[in-house]
């Protein structure tokens, strides 16, 4: 399961990570939203322990999609050493993901 994002945790878990971070920026209403979130929960699972999975309800929390200028959702943005270090916007596969997630992992 993916771990809860919100305006008040993510310096803490975005910039004192050592691990790559994957956020999924969502909403409630969002239909590709629920569409991706089964990919984002299985590979939650699958890099347990190598990598942060986390989704911020963009509703919920709004400093942080401001910040980051997201426009649209569902928004993926994958960090590195605190920084972006890659970004996919709109629904994709799982694969497409976890491709993202192995790269930042070399």
């Amino acid at each position: 399961m993916a771990l809860e994002i919100t305006d008040s945790n993510f310096a803490s878990i975005v910039n004192q990570n050592e691990k790559p971070v994957m956020i999924d920026f969502w909403a409630e209403w969002c239909g590709p939203c629920k569409a991706i979130a089964p990919a984002v929960d299985q590979l939650a699972a699958e890099f347990e322990g190598r990598a942060i999975i986390g989704k911020l309800n963009v509703d919920e929390n709004s400093q942080i999609p401001v910040q980051f200028g997201i426009r649209g959702i569902p928004t993926l943005l994958f960090f590195k050493n605190g920084q972006v270090a890659d970004k996919q916007v709109g629904l994709v596969s799982k694969d497409v993901l976890k491709a993202k997630l192995e790269a930042l992992l070399k």
